[in-house]
């Protein structure tokens, strides 16, 4: 993993990046650490009310924070990593993770370059994990790549994408999905069902241990109350909550 250049974590620390997105709440004395990672051009403050509900089912929670739109995806990895170990050192294999959107594929990236499986749970919401055909169909366009930023640009289908580099995950993982969109042109162009940013085939990955499917859209998935039940279950049990039969 190629180490945060100092120049920008020093930039970062400047403008209070690192340390707003290192925030924690006190949890009781070996309560089991969770991070928390936001989509891309989102800020912790998307998480918040996630992590609140987290740190309620007695986690010790850390909502990490992230500039986005403006590094390549190589420098956020480095970014988290140097963060990571700064806050939990040898621990950090233990470490549960929280993502929504591009936050699940910055943990990928991070977690493909541990030696060894990673001992702790992830659970992911509405990740890229397959691409998105939306990033294909502007690809070309000077106006998104501004908008989007280097790391957004890599998550499209294509070979050149960061979901094509990363392999089979080698962790407990919990994928959480909608069906529900706010974008018909972006529904226009993804297959079948999606929640209006990623399609409910491309959060998929080889290896997850569980899959749900919501009633739920891309930008709001992650403060919806049955959403955090689904997350906290997963992090206890390595399984979301049972379904409810058909004669329930």
């Amino acid at each position: 993993m190629r180490t945060l250049s100092a120049s920008l974590r020093l930039c970062l620390l400047s403008f209070g990046l690192l340390a707003g997105c290192s925030s924690s709440t006190p949890a009781p004395d070996k309560a089991e650490a969770v991070v928390v990672i936001h989509g891309l051009g989102r800020t912790p403050t998307s998480m918040k009310l996630l992590a609140s509900r987290i740190e309620d089912a007695g986690y010790s929670v850390t909502n990490f924070g992230y500039p986005s739109k403006s590094e390549p995806i190589e420098e956020l990895t480095s970014l988290l990593g140097a963060e990571l170990e700064e806050r939990f050192g040898e621990d950090v294999k233990s470490v549960h993770f929280v993502t929504h959107s591009m936050g699940g594929i910055l943990v990928r990236s991070y977690l493909s370059q541990q030696p060894a499986p990673h001992a702790g749970r992830v659970v992911m919401l509405s990740p890229p994990n397959q691409g998105s055909e939306i990033i294909d169909a502007f690809a070309d366009s000077a106006l998104l790549r501004s908008i989007l930023g280097p790391a957004g640009m890599k998550l499209g289908t294509e070979s050149d994408g960061i979901a094509n580099e990363l392999g089979p995950v080698r962790f407990e993982l919990g994928v959480i999905t909608g069906d529900r969109s706010l974008s018909p042109l972006g529904s226009w162009l993804l297959p079948g069902p999606d929640d209006g940013k990623v399609s409910v085939e491309s959060a998929e990955v080889e290896g997850l241990s569980d899959f749900r499917v919501l009633h739920a859209t891309h930008t709001f998935i992650m403060n919806r109350r049955d959403v955090a039940d689904e997350v906290v279950h997963f992090l206890e049990q390595g399984e979301f909550l049972p379904l409810e039969s058909e004669d329930d």
